[in-house]
């Protein structure tokens, strides 16, 4: 097994587990307060285009890993559907329209374009929790350790890419990578006594 390989799988084996921890949450409690819906729309555009582009440049472990974490994320969808009084259709179609743009961008333009496109979607996923960590009165429920397992994810991603080469991956891979290390810092000033930015009043 070569190194290239080996990072790919390392890398997929940390993808997969990344929506477990929320799924089995929602499961038990069923509270969805403080859960984006739209990040998690966000997250289901992601697996499927990245699914998508793995069987295009023919990568198992880009495939595995998002084929997976879809039993992660639609679950968590119809969870936050339902616990949100929505209609499960209403909340996966917006998602599914958006994915089969990404793909079909991937399939006709190529690998940069689909990294560009998928930007907006990992943009979505992130800005969510980076806006939390600015403005909430208080950070004591985020996880450390999801924040700092999603920064190792992202740079395994990243340095698998490089390797591969496959620029798609490493567009998104590197974006994901920045504003996910910004959360995880912008959580530990907040946790050294920084103090909350644009705090809505009620």
């Amino acid at each position: 097994m070569t190194l290239v390989v080996a990072l790919g799988w390392v890398a997929a084996l940390a993808g997969i587990t990344l929506g477990v921890p929320q799924a089995v949450r929602l499961w038990r409690t069923r509270d969805v307060d403080g859960v984006s819906l739209l990040a998690w729309q966000a997250m289901l555009v992601l697996n499927l285009g990245f699914f998508t582009h793995g069987l295009a440049i023919g990568q198992p472990n880009m495939i595995l890993t998002n084929l997976l974490a879809l039993v992660s994320t639609v679950p968590i969808l119809i969870l936050l559907a339902k616990g949100r009084g929505r209609v499960a259709v209403a909340v996966l179609a917006p998602p599914l329209l958006a994915a089969a743009l990404i793909i079909a961008g991937d399939l006709w333009l190529g690998s940069v374009a689909f990294g560009v496109l998928v930007v907006t979607p990992i943009v979505l996923v992130n800005l969510g929790q980076g806006a939390e960590l600015v403005r909430a009165p208080q950070v004591s429920g985020v996880s450390p350790l999801y924040l700092i397992f999603g920064v190792v994810n992202q740079a395994l991603w990243l340095a698998w890419a490089l390797l591969v080469p496959d620029s798609g991956t490493a567009i998104g891979a590197a974006v994901s990578l920045a504003m996910i290390a910004f959360n995880l810092l912008w959580w530990g000033l907040r946790r050294l006594g920084l103090r909350p930015f644009f705090v809505s009043t009620e």
